[in-house]
């Protein structure tokens, strides 16, 4: 018996299937809102870059992750603000360029660490240690699927959704 391929979430390939910038704004949203995971890419001047995996969640303007407070990821973002995000999908890729900034556990907004733990069912403000809150302020936002939607794959730029 023949193997259908899996025409559902197969990526299109062809010049004709390429999305509407509105089209690739409504996905990209709807991937921020409900994806777990996201890769968060950080520097430090004298350690270099730095990259991990994070749980995520997207409060409408901002990425929020949360990890302790002497990782890696927080003194790099404590020295330099800017960062870079990518969601784990390559055929599917959503890529973001913002500025970071730091909460303590104890001085988070409370509507975004509450956010944080009703999507993972986890709360790091309960836990002991100290944690870090870091919100990722999108400036640009880049989308695309395979080579056709290369051109016109900036759907934010300058922290504007074009």
């Amino acid at each position: 018996m023949p193997v259908q391929a899996d025409t559902q979430n197969t990526p299109p390939t062809t010049e004709d299937a390429r999305r509407p910038a509105a089209e690739r704004r409504r996905q990209t949203l709807d991937r921020l809102a409900t994806e777990r995971d996201i890769w968060l890419a950080t520097s430090h001047p004298e350690h270099g870059p730095h990259q991990a995996p994070f749980w995520f969640s997207w409060d409408g303007r901002a990425v929020w992750v949360c990890t302790g407070a002497a990782s890696a990821t927080v003194r790099n973002v404590r020295e330099e603000r800017r960062v870079h995000l990518s969601l784990p999908d390559t055929a599917d890729v959503v890529m973001l360029q913002g500025e970071a900034d730091c909460y303590a556990d104890q001085d988070v907004p409370e509507e975004a660490a509450d956010r944080f733990t009703a999507k993972f069912g986890w709360d790091p403000r309960r836990e002991e240690g100290s944690f870090v809150y870091i919100r990722i302020t999108p400036a640009v936002i880049r989308a695309w699927r395979d080579e056709p939607e290369l051109r016109g794959r900036v759907i934010m730029r300058d922290g504007t959704w074009l």
